[in-house]
């Protein structure tokens, strides 16, 4: 039988990148998706390549934090229930923080911190009265240490792990369950999409993010980590070491940081 068969999972994110990956992978195991994002016609496409006929297509953006409860009432009045939520969606940054408007950072948390969060405290009472549920939150390694070029983006994803890691000690009880995702550098546009210092986007891909692992493993590594329900996961290349040497070693951690390429 399919790991998720007869599930329905809500991805945010969906057009592109680990989420359009996930909506694959998802598929192939039998899942009912919802697929969410900015840009519909993306989301169209994703779903046409994902063959699933019962997709359903919910625009959103998380930055539009009072508009998320009533996005998430469309989505239970035609999905019936959500097994899953899939909180992908997010903005990241190429600024140092001395060059960075303080209108970008607002941009930054209120989209990738506080956004996932209004959307998840929306669908938690569902998930509460179902006694079920799974939040799955693709935060990074950023989440764990910051970099240089990513002062914002490194604390509204320390915000991701600090908010969810009080909610699952809350909710256990009640069968909902968390599972923190933390990739390295993933072969995406998220650099070409990120945000510098005066909120335009880089509008190129990093080295490093083009030599990254591709989103089609990490997606199946997530799908992997899910049905098993852990806690916690890492995924990536040699910047995956950065999260045990900042935890044994801090004073050699800093001073790899300032040396480091993270473009």
């Amino acid at each position: 039988m399919k790991k998720f068969e007869n599930k329905t999972v809500w991805i945010t994110g969906a057009s592109s990148g680990i989420g359009e990956a996930l909506a694959h992978e998802f598929a192939k195991e039998g899942a009912r998706l919802v697929l969410s994002a900015r840009n519909e016609v993306e989301l169209q496409r994703v779903s046409q390549a994902c063959g699933r006929a019962d997709t359903i297509i919910q625009t959103l953006d998380l930055g539009n934090h009072d508009s998320l409860p009533g996005v998430v009432q469309a989505i239970l009045a035609k999905a019936g229930s959500i097994d899953i939520l899939v909180n992908n969606g997010g903005i990241s940054q190429r600024s140092l923080a001395k060059d960075t408007d303080f209108e970008v950072d607002k941009k930054l948390i209120n989209v990738n911190l506080l956004g996932t969060i209004a959307l998840s405290k929306a669908i938690l009472p569902h998930f509460l009265e179902r006694k079920s549920g799974h939040f799955v939150v693709i935060t990074s390694l950023t989440g764990k240490f910051g970099t240089q070029l990513r002062s914002s983006y490194a604390a509204a994803k320390h915000g991701l792990h600090g908010f969810f890691d009080s909610l699952r000690a809350e909710v256990w009880r009640d069968n909902v369950l968390v599972t923190l995702v933390c990739p390295g550098f993933i072969s995406t546009k998220v650099s070409v999409n990120a945000l510098t210092g005066n909120g335009s986007p880089q509008g190129s891909m990093d080295n490093a993010t083009r030599a990254g692992k591709s989103p089609q493993d990490l997606a199946q590594a997530i799908v992997s980590a899910v049905s098993k329900g852990k806690y916690e996961i890492y995924y990536g290349g040699r910047e995956l070491i950065g999260v045990y040497v900042k935890r044994f070693f801090p004073t050699i951690f800093t001073n790899i940081l300032r040396k480091a390429k993270v473009t």
